[in-house]
């Protein structure tokens, strides 16, 4: 060991950076499985960062530069027989045999390699869908970004939250064909911040051919988003008061969006989406106290007498039952962490992505019929009768 010590001191005296070192081969599992060390830049200080793996977990130490030595050969002694270190100048390798023997193997590179300060960087700069230096008018009004691009700090919040949703709305683009115009419906618009990102997503970034329909009960906001909708030139994005449940506007649609859209109206949006075989629904449902209402188990009135409680499992039940009612017609469903615009704690988002050749009426799949008959037994458990069920039964029907 004595080498090995040594030789990592010397480097530390030659200040030679040790880009990258990986301690494996554990004595005991239950220590750790794998340390990864890398140089990087704190508070202008160059030091060492060592990311520990322990069962499924990391965990993160950093430590200055002239330790490099004795926190190697502590950790090698104490559980590891293998290094693999990757310095300026050269590739090292160190084994510790059975028998406590340490072999050093140093293999010299061509040419000394360049350190990339970017990858010292302690908090890496992240790379947003929307770029933090290009001006986006609809950004720069709602006070996101300066004139010239720069994000408002005070704001850095809104802006992590809208390309966030980007982000999922990007994972779906292959679902959309670019050969048609394509049509696409928000319910519950609101104050349409995310209305605006998404047509500016689609038809300046990815060259889509949308139409954009937002759609909300309170008249004030409607018109102020169709004058913001003017004022930039989105020539195909409208905005109309109107109720998610009565809207007949279109007859195809391609993609559904329902961002906060309350309690039952969340169902209705759903419903319609499926009735129109849109190939992509994105969903944050809001307010759910349908099931809290209806909600009666003996077994269970130990967990229900809790107010809190129940009604946060009957928020849950409710949209882990739309997302299950989906997949029954034909959709690929997912219940995904959202960060919504309001920082609360209701930040599930349900995105479901048509599978082909599928209609809006289930299949006679085996997976469709099991689906149905555990929702069924679930719907009989707890003496509920979702909305969302109740309209699509209708669809079976007609």
């Amino acid at each position: 060991m004595e080498s090995l010590k040594a030789y990592l001191e010397e480097l530390v005296q030659k200040k030679e950076m040790v880009l990258q070192a990986i301690l494996s081969n554990p004595r005991e599992k239950e220590k750790g499985s794998k340390i990864k060390i890398r140089p990087m830049l704190l508070k202008g200080e160059r030091m060492y960062q060592a990311e520990s793996f322990i069962g499924t977990k990391a965990f993160h130490e950093n430590f200055s530069m002239d330790m490099l030595a004795s926190y190697v050969v502590e950790k090698m002694e104490d559980n590891f027989k293998q290094l693999e270190m990757d310095t300026e100048t050269e590739k090292v390798t160190a084994l510790i045999s059975k028998k406590g023997k340490v072999t050093v193997k140093r293999k010299k590179k061509e040419k000394k390699e360049e350190i990339n300060q970017d990858k010292m960087q302690h908090n890496k700069v992240k790379q947003y869908v929307l770029p933090t230096d290009v001006p986006v008018p609809f950004l720069v009004d709602l006070g996101v970004q300066t004139a010239d691009g720069k994000i408002v700090k005070a704001h850095y919040d809104k802006f992590k939250q809208i390309n966030r949703y980007l982000e999922f709305v990007r994972d779906i683009l292959p679902s959309l064909p670019k050969n048609r115009t394509l049509n696409i419906i928000d319910f519950g618009c609101g104050k349409s911040y995310l209305t605006f990102a998404l047509y500016y997503f689609l038809t300046e970034v990815h060259q889509y051919d949308i139409r954009v329909i937002g759609l909300d009960l309170k008249e004030d906001v409607i018109a102020k988003c169709n004058a913001l909708s003017k004022k930039y030139g989105y020539d195909r994005l409208s905005f109309y008061v109107g109720d998610i449940s009565t809207f007949d506007g279109l007859d195809e649609v391609d993609m559904v969006v329902t961002l906060r859209a309350c309690d039952v109206a969340t169902d209705y949006a759903l419903e319609k989406a499926v009735k129109w075989n849109a190939k992509v629904i994105f969903s944050v449902p809001c307010c759910q106290h349908e099931l809290n209402k209806q909600m009666s188990c003996e077994l269970l009135e130990p967990v229900f007498k809790y107010g809190l409680i129940k009604e946060r499992m009957a928020a849950l039940l409710t949209d882990a039952y739309r997302a299950n009612l989906l997949e029954e017609f034909g959709y690929d469903t997912q219940i995904l962490e959202f960060i919504d615009m309001e920082h609360t704690p209701k930040n599930i988002l349900i995105r479901a992505v048509k599978r082909t050749g599928m209609a809006y009426k289930p299949g006679e799949s085996s997976k469709s019929k099991k689906t149905r008959e555990e929702l069924g037994e679930l719907a009989e458990f707890l003496h509920i009768q979702p909305t969302l069920q109740t309209l699509l039964d209708c669809h079976k029907e007609e």
